[in-house]
């Protein structure tokens, strides 16, 4: 007997479910809904609106990489991967690692291979967390690490980015650490205020969580895309190494985001902690990119440089439309992501605004409070967050769009 259709109709979520998901995807009735990223979307097709809301690019990379997957898939690399990646990316890694950073991983047992870096901050903080623990990020925070703190049945904890320059306030982020924190999972270069955190900042962090004897995860998936700052890895600062699980991917910086292949490199009590966790989420992930990616990391720094300064352009060309717009712009050192105050506007709802923009000026954004906790989303209620990795030409049209909108409110 099959049970009453009735049980699988959409209920109110249980406290798990808020804790993992987040008030973003919770409807005005309680019942699950779509997330803020779904509705602007949705808002930017049915308007005809140009989407700057989701950061993806709107063009492919560079042609040597994807000919490399057409001849991995030619070749016949099209069964599963080893769990842990194949031996030539694991060693393309470890190799980019020490070219960039100066450090030394060794490809066999301290770097796996992860679908996306989504994949490897979930496997993570499901090995190393769980009930009783908290883990401490800076807010606004990627929305991927509330739900899956909350999935580790740990507690999320954080410590507020403060404008213009979204840098931390020190006696703040020194509170947010206690005899439970766990770890602290820190994105830098940061999604979504695209701040750079300079050395001080960074070493804080490492002697805090060497005081609270606690882990670092970080996530690093924009390390390449820096305008006029360098990026410096937490591994390469005293007492974080052996602490330390650094993540990265190939989307942001190869613009192969569909691919989904990212990696992560650490001490090897740490890495295989995290690989025993994988095996039963993806086990392995695509075989003819992983081939491709390994000749990815392997190009000249003419090109890492080309990507940071075509960013940077990109940036510079959206920024001059929104400030024109009227509002505040907060110009980001890193990512690809620019915030701006809609305050200087009157307008000191930004989720308001945001679901009204696509008809005013036909330009998607996201509120930046949806990154947030009700404490930190009243900081930032007024903030939206914009993407600059698209084509020139789409950004010059975004950038005219916006400079109306003063008259069209």
């Amino acid at each position: 007997m099959h049970p009453p259709r009735d049980l699988f109709l959409p209920t109110a979520p249980a406290p798990w479910q808020r804790a993992a998901l987040g008030a973003n995807l919770l409807g005005q009735d309680g019942q699950l809904g779509v997330t803020i990223f779904e509705e602007m979307t949705t808002l930017a097709l049915q308007t005809g609106a140009i989407n700057l809301g989701q950061g993806f690019p709107d063009e492919d990379g560079p042609a040597e990489i994807r000919a490399a997957a057409q001849a991995a898939i030619g070749a016949g690399a099209n069964q599963y991967a080893p769990g842990k990646g194949t031996v030539e990316l694991r060693e393309a890694v470890a190799a980019h690692q020490e070219r960039f950073y100066g450090l030394a991983p060794d490809p066999q047992t301290e770097v796996i291979v992860t679908t996306g870096a989504t994949e490897g901050i979930a496997a993570s903080l499901l090995a190393l967390t769980g009930p009783g623990d908290e883990v401490l990020t800076f807010e606004p925070f990627y929305d991927s690490y509330g739900a899956m703190i909350g999935l580790s049945g740990a507690t999320h904890v954080t410590a507020p980015l403060l404008a213009p320059d979204f840098l931390p306030d020190m006696a703040a982020l020194e509170a947010a650490f206690s005899h439970r924190t766990r770890v602290v999972l820190l994105n830098n270069p940061h999604n979504p205020t695209g701040a750079v955190f300079p050395l001080e900042v960074l070493q804080r962090v490492v002697d805090l969580a060497t005081k609270h004897d606690c882990l670092i995860i970080t996530d690093e998936v924009y390390e390449h895309l820096t305008f006029g700052v360098s990026h410096i890895p937490v591994a390469t600062l005293p007492g974080a190494a052996e602490r330390t699980l650094t993540i990265s991917s190939a989307g942001k910086t190869f613009s192969f985001t569909g691919w989904k292949i990212g990696w992560l490199t650490g001490p090897e009590r740490l890495v295989s902690a995290v690989r025993t966790v994988k095996q039963f989420l993806t086990y392995s992930s695509g075989t003819p990119f992983q081939a491709a990616i390994a000749t990815a990391l392997a190009l000249p720094d003419d090109f890492y440089a080309g990507v940071s300064a075509t960013l940077r352009h990109k940036r510079d060309i959206l920024s001059e439309g929104l400030r024109a717009a009227g509002f505040e712009v907060f110009t980001p050192q890193g990512t690809y992501f620019v915030n701006v105050d809609t305050a200087p506007l009157g307008i000191k709802d930004s989720v308001d605004l945001a679901r009204r923009l696509p008809a005013l000026v036909g330009v998607a954004a996201i509120p930046v409070p949806v990154f947030c906790h009700p404490d930190g989303a009243e900081r930032t209620r007024s903030l939206l967050r914009f993407a600059f990795c698209k084509k020139v030409e789409v950004l010059e049209e975004a950038a005219a769009r916006l400079a109306s909108l003063s008259g069209r409110l």
